[in-house]
């Protein structure tokens, strides 16, 4: 029994210790956190290219459909993307998702006659999918350079997924762990995001579907 007992009492101590440690390094500010390279890696390589179709994905929602904070920060910054006049259409894709987005975008400027929406998607894959065959149907209005807007830690898996199934996209990952990451309360979410996004980026490359 005080075998057991000690060796207990060292599983928790061990425990203590890697919470701990764990703890100070997803504290640690930026330069020096850890989550920034980790980010990085997951946002992989882009660029400030401009193009003609605008395809930005759903994330999270919130009680009626409103969005979340993901799904807003890119909806955000894809209107801001249109304000710089190079895009001649916009494509919201995710369930319940891409409708209060076109709604979001229109109360800011954006024609609803540039806007489709996917509403069925759930997953990136499915999201993949979905748009891919929209932009086949619509061979009859050429789709051009075509821009995938996404959150950073996103960008890289999504950007993939996309290419896999044949559509040319070019990465403009959204700022979004990134700046999260300059306010220390919110570190330990960001920690959750970087590790959920890991997992689905591993079962991804499993299954074959990164391009």
């Amino acid at each position: 029994m005080a075998y057991l007992l000690s060796r207990l009492r060292r599983m928790i101590v061990g425990l203590c210790l890697c919470w701990a440690l764990t703890t100070i390094l997803i504290l640690l500010p930026p330069p020096i956190s850890p989550l920034v390279p980790w980010n990085l890696f997951l946002t992989g390589k882009w660029s400030d290219a401009q193009g003609d179709t605008l395809i930005v994905l759903g994330a999270d929602a919130v009680a009626d459909h409103l969005l979340g904070l993901h799904s807003y920060w890119r909806t955000a910054y894809a209107v801001y993307e249109w304000r710089q006049g190079h895009y001649r259409r916009i494509v919201f894709s995710g369930k319940d998702l891409s409708g209060p987005m076109r709604d979001f975008a229109i109360a800011h400027g954006v024609p609803a006659a540039a806007i489709e929406c996917e509403d069925v998607a759930i997953t990136t894959r499915e999201q993949a999918e979905r748009v891919a065959a929209m932009l086949r149907r619509s061979s009859a209005n050429p789709t051009g350079r075509i821009i995938l807007l996404t959150s950073d830690f996103h960008s890289r898996r999504a950007t993939a997924t996309f290419r896999r199934l044949g559509v040319p996209v070019e990465p403009r990952p959204v700022p979004d762990a990134g700046k999260r990451l300059n306010d220390w309360s919110l570190r330990w979410n960001v920690f959750l995001d970087l590790s959920l996004e890991t997992t689905k980026t591993i079962y991804y490359q499993w299954h074959g579907w990164l391009g």
